[in-house]
């Protein structure tokens, strides 16, 4: 098997290892799956086997959905030129860009709908991910999230499952950090979308849960890029840390103007900055920021026992040879979501939508934001043991713990 395939822990998995497409620790398989006794090829003139993905390729949340569009079809390709599906039928993955708005990500949906897909992967953030969720549940659509908010699977829709970890398990992460450091005063600031809402929602929740006092607390737009009149009040508040929660290029800004006016706390960022281009954006200023960030980013620090590192090698290294850069978190959630999905096709034995989601229901996989156990009552499937915790030290990340 070629050093720089994908490897992929699932409970069903076992129907695909022995073909060489995912490696890794696979369990026991129930005694009614049938192991496949080798390579099957791939018949052209098959009828192909549709799945759709919507990233933001273009717009402000780019820089997650361009690497997600590679990520798909790289592994497609993949797929295509080894096995296929069902039994050697050929992959086809129609990929729509939302261009990082929920009418974007709407039209895209009914489009892909409408042409017969069997689940669809996407979209790249909360915002756009939302007018999917409604689609797809009301199409009977698998749709597998590559978007953090809370509310793409709280409340559980039957056909709509998520794989980044959830925006609560990253807060909760952070306030591991300051119950360590004897940190019980925190100023926050967030920005004013639903990912940021919902950071300061759960900041506030765990705050109040902890015995940790938010001492200051301010907001700010997406495009907004004078922070400084609030980061002032917040230094004037005295906090033992700040919390920022946002998406570039947002957090990057107050990173390097709380720098600027002297606030010499630590300053803690969301999940949703693991990835160079705030360390780009923030330049010096980033060094000393700490976060919680999927194993993704840090995958070289591993240890060499660690049973995410050579699913997470594998990945980054074909991934690099392809395109000649490091996979992003958000290109590992792509990945993630791909398995899931064909691993679903998999185990239900056809591409029919109902018997795909009952089939991603019951994975259980380690991919790269952690290890996964859906159920009937969590379509997340991810605990706070995905995340590691990160500081930027000299312009590059480093494993804390």
């Amino acid at each position: 098997m070629n050093s720089t395939r994908t490897k992929v822990w699932l409970t069903a998995v076992i129907i695909l290892a022995s073909v060489g497409l995912l490696a890794g620790c696979p369990r026991k398989p129930p005694e009614d799956i049938v192991v496949r006794p080798g390579p099957v090829p791939v018949t052209p003139e098959s009828e192909p086997v549709k799945i759709g993905a919507i990233f933001s390729v273009t717009g402000d949340a780019s820089s997650r959905g361009n690497p997600q569009k590679k990520t798909v079809a790289m592994l497609a390709e993949q797929v295509n030129a080894e096995v296929g599906v069902l039994g050697g039928r050929p992959l086809e993955v129609i990929t729509e860009d939302d261009r990082g708005t929920p009418d974007g990500a709407a039209k895209a949906a009914r489009n892909l709908i409408e042409q017969g897909v069997v689940a669809i992967i996407g979209s790249s953030r909360t915002l756009t991910t939302m007018p999917l969720k409604k689609l797809c549940q009301e199409a009977g659509v698998p749709l597998i999230a590559c978007a953090a908010g809370k509310t793409i699977t709280s409340p559980v829709a039957s056909y709509v499952f998520a794989v980044p970890p959830t925006t609560k398990l990253a807060v909760a992460k952070c306030f591991e950090y300051l119950e360590k450091e004897g940190i019980d005063k925190v100023a926050s600031i967030y920005v004013a979308n639903p990912f940021g809402e919902e950071g300061q929602n759960n900041i506030e929740a765990i705050a109040a849960e902890r015995g940790v006092e938010i001492v200051a607390t301010a907001t700010f737009g997406e495009k907004d890029t004078d922070m400084t009149t609030h980061l002032n009040n917040i230094k004037a508040a005295e906090p033992g840390a700040l919390i920022c929660w946002g998406t570039n290029p947002g957090p990057a800004i107050v990173t390097k103007q709380a720098k600027t006016i002297g606030l010499d706390v630590p300053i803690l960022q969301s999940h949703g900055v693991a990835d160079m281009e705030f360390i780009e954006l923030a330049g010096e200023a980033a060094n000393g920021v700490q976060l919680p960030a999927g194993r993704l980013i840090v995958w070289e620090q591993l240890a060499d026992d660690d049973p995410f590192k050579s699913l997470l090698e594998d990945f980054a290294t074909a991934y690099e040879a392809k395109y000649g850069q490091a996979p992003n978190i958000f290109a590992g959630y792509a990945y993630d979501a791909f398995w899931i999905t064909i691993n679903g096709i998999e185990m239900a034995g056809e591409a029919d939508r109902a018997q795909v989601r009952d089939a991603i229901e019951q994975t259980e996989l380690i991919g790269t934001a952690g290890e996964f156990k859906y159920s009937a009552g969590d379509h997340n499937g991810l605990t706070r043991a995905a995340f590691v915790w990160v500081k930027i030290v000299d312009g590059a990340w480093q494993l804390v713990e």
